[in-house]
């Protein structure tokens, strides 16, 4: 009996954040191709992509701007090492960035989100010892926050729910809170927003001398659950840094262009970060690529004579890979061409409308939202729902109801996410918000 492609997939392949068992039994959907904002199975079913490939689709699929320079690119020059030479789109794409990140001096190019995270992480690291200070060797970082999955970002965006089993592994982080911005009854935002900083503080107080940098999102938590931060929240932090001399390493890998209605969210946030991290719609999801950006003052301390051993030692073999950097050229061109910033806030103004709508539901707890991220927490009487009564985890039924509807979800837990492609058109925005108000309506009767 010849097998299927998906027969195949649950034969030979291992999943991310997936127990195979239950994937097993699952009736998996296999990816042939896309057009426009929709994803195409084996079997010729289409999918809305309710979660922008990963939370990196901007364009959606097809003869975009995007894949048209990618074939020209591919053309001249597939691939050439950062090892001992230049290639043109790094250089060009390391200009281009630098205008829209003020502040910023320098680009090192990596692979995706964690590979940025751990050269922000080193660089920071050997940046106070060569400056001759050797004692400054712990990080500071919020409790809840995501970095990503190798060992230094995991240290530093260590969620247990997600890595409890390498915890022996990390390395140990000072933690301070985030505030949890609620919308129930008897929270006071403003006092649990100054009550973190005045934890960040005393914290910074006691073991500054000793730290080389804090490191957070920019702007959100995302994978907390979609925790937006209060006004000022950021730029206090920022100060905090200042003030007791320790970098500030900022992560918008996920939060940047545009997912929060900023095309540079430190920016509007009024924070300056001494390295940022960007990644995901930077090549709008078409190829793999994520940048790690320093001040000048940052760079000149790696600079010296060879003997000296000041030179950063990091390098992937796609460092600053040519067909990426040409996809990421093209991306902030149509970024320019479409006026998508416009597009974005538009979105987001329809997204408020529609939350308002989803918040009178009675299987909704709390409601958060920024540009084009929401959060939809589902609870009856105040408690998460966690499983349904044929004790399936919640999630999995969201999973699949969405499909049977034509739209692909993936929530966190009890939460549902709500990030579309950056650039979705108002007529399958419409249709993504009506199979998540009709999903969170319909989950009552499955609990």
């Amino acid at each position: 009996m010849m097998l299927t492609l998906a027969d195949k997939d649950k034969k030979y392949v291992w999943h991310p954040y997936t127990q195979m068992s239950d994937w097993r039994r699952s009736n998996n959907k296999v990816i042939v191709r896309g057009k426009g904002f929709y994803l195409i199975d084996s079997e010729g079913r289409k999918y809305l992509d309710g979660i922008a490939s990963m939370w990196c689709n901007v364009w959606g699929h097809g003869n975009t701007i995007v894949s048209k320079k990618l074939t020209e690119q591919n053309k001249f020059l597939q691939h050439s090492t950062l090892f001992g030479l230049a290639n043109s789109p790094s250089v060009m794409l390391a200009e281009r960035l630098l205008k829209l990140a003020k502040g910023m001096d320098k680009v090192f190019y990596s692979d995706n989100g964690s590979t940025a995270i751990e050269i922000s992480l080193k660089i920071a690291f050997q940046y106070w010892r060569n400056k001759g200070i050797r004692n400054r060797t712990k990080f500071i970082s919020l409790k809840n926050g995501y970095h990503g999955d190798t060992i230094g970002a995991m240290s530093v965006g260590y969620i247990r729910d997600f890595f409890s089993p390498y915890e022996p592994m990390l390395k140990k982080v000072l933690k301070v809170p985030s505030p949890s911005l609620s919308s129930c009854k008897h929270y006071d935002a403003n006092e649990d927003t100054e009550a973190c900083l005045q934890e960040t503080e005393d914290l910074l107080l006691k073991n500054s001398s000793r730290c080389c940098a804090l490191i957070m999102e920019s702007g959100a938590q995302i994978a907390n659950r979609a925790r937006i931060y209060p006004k000022k929240y950021q730029k206090k932090i920022s100060d905090l840094c200042k003030k007791y001399d320790v970098l500030l390493i900022l992560d918008e890998i996920a939060t940047g262009f545009g997912r929060l209605g900023n095309m540079v969210e430190y920016l509007a946030q009024d924070s300056f970060p001494d390295i940022v991290c960007f990644g995901k719609a930077l090549t709008a999801g078409y190829c793999p690529l994520a940048v790690t950006l320093v001040t000048e003052e940052l760079f000149t301390a790696f600079l010296g004579e060879y003997g000296q051993a000041r030179q950063f030692y990091h390098g992937h073999t796609f460092t600053g890979h040519p067909l990426a950097c040409a996809a990421a050229l093209a991306n902030l061109d149509a970024y320019k061409k479409y006026n998508l910033m416009n597009q974005i806030d538009s979105n987001s103004r329809y997204l408020s409308t529609r939350l308002k709508a989803i918040q009178g539901l009675s299987v909704v707890k709390d409601i958060r939202h920024k540009g084009l991220l929401a959060g939809i927490d589902l609870a009856i009487d105040g408690k998460p729902i966690k499983f349904l009564k044929n004790k399936h985890p919640v999630s999995y039924y969201i999973m699949s109801e969405s499909l049977k509807m034509g739209v692909f979800l993936r929530p966190l837990g009890n939460t549902i996410l709500i990030i579309p492609p950056l650039a979705i058109n108002r007529k399958d925005f419409k249709f993504l918000m009506d199979v998540i108000y009709r999903i969170s309506d319909k989950i009552l009767t499955a609990v």
